[in-house]
């Protein structure tokens, strides 16, 4: 008689591919302490109306260039003014015009990176449109920008933005170069395979994880622009505040009022030290090369 053998059933686990850097990311240091001050950020600037102590453009003459840690916990500006709540304000600023840029950039040269990386024959014009934008300052090239269209939030987001396009086109364009002669893509083609479903479901996701990280590169340095071009007068209008506005109005009262100058700029460098160590965390968790194993 033939004996029925039955085997026991074995439960088996399916690794997924984003728990996996979930985990990695999860023992990043680096995500770890970036996240942790960007998040603080995030949520200061979301809850400044309850954070806020008096209405940031609130004057108050009597209270003019008073000491911090006194009366005022961060002391007062020229006009009376609370740089407490100016700063905790001007957070919003400076996280919009950083994730504004670094959104704008990622999509705009996410979609000509995808061109210019696939089809050879517009490659060499597309690419010399980007060398000549690299070749302007970015720095000069968004006041040219903000000067001819007037000074606004939106004026600001797109001259940061522009000069920040051609790095993203370049990258997305040397991943596009090695992917499109992978065996994978080359048998899509093969079978068929419409153009616009290459690139979106073999081609594009292969530049995700680089995105995210230039993603927080771009937001740092959208930061630092921003206040450089409101330190000089030509970014966001003044009666709006932000760390660049509070520091330039406090310039010329740093040796009596250094502490105009210096609390938000505090804010400034942990925000961007921040940002600049999950951009860190992220390459070496999304790195293979870097990444480590769990």
């Amino acid at each position: 008689m033939a004996a029925n053998t039955q085997s026991a059933a074995v439960p088996v686990t399916v690794s997924k591919p984003g728990r996996a850097i979930w985990v990695q990311a999860s023992r990043n240091p680096g995500v770890l302490i970036g996240g942790f001050v960007l998040t603080l950020m995030a949520l200061i600037a979301i809850f400044a109306p309850l954070l806020g102590t008096v209405d940031p453009v609130n004057l108050d003459p009597v209270a003019r260039l008073k000491k911090p840690f006194t009366e005022w916990f961060l002391g007062t500006d020229a006009f009376g003014r609370d740089i407490y709540s100016r700063v905790i304000y001007g957070a919003r600023i400076s996280l919009i015009v950083g994730a504004g840029a670094a959104i704008l950039s990622i999509v705009i040269g996410l979609f000509v990176g995808l061109i210019s990386g696939y089809f050879r024959m517009v490659d060499a014009i597309v690419m010399r449109i980007m060398d000549g934008l690299m070749a302007i300052p970015g720095i000069l090239l968004a006041i040219a920008l903000v000067s001819l269209s007037g000074a606004s939030l939106v004026t600001v987001m797109v001259a940061i933005t522009i000069p920040e396009i051609p790095r993203v086109v370049r990258l997305v364009r040397s991943v596009v170069l090695s992917i499109r002669e992978e065996p994978y893509v080359e048998a899509a083609i093969s079978i068929g395979t419409p153009l616009p479903l290459i690139l979106i479901r073999h081609v594009m996701p292969n530049t995700f994880a680089p995105l995210i990280v230039q993603g927080t590169y771009i937001c740092a340095s959208a930061m630092l622009t921003e206040a450089i071009l409101s330190f000089l007068g030509a970014g966001i209008p003044p009666e709006i505040p932000t760390w660049g506005n509070i520091m330039a109005e406090g310039r010329v009262y740093f040796q009596i009022a250094p502490w105009i100058i210096l609390f938000p700029g505090i804010f400034l460098s942990l925000t961007v030290l921040g940002v600049n160590i999950l951009g860190d965390g992220l390459r070496d968790t999304l790195d293979p090369r870097l990444a480590k194993r769990v």
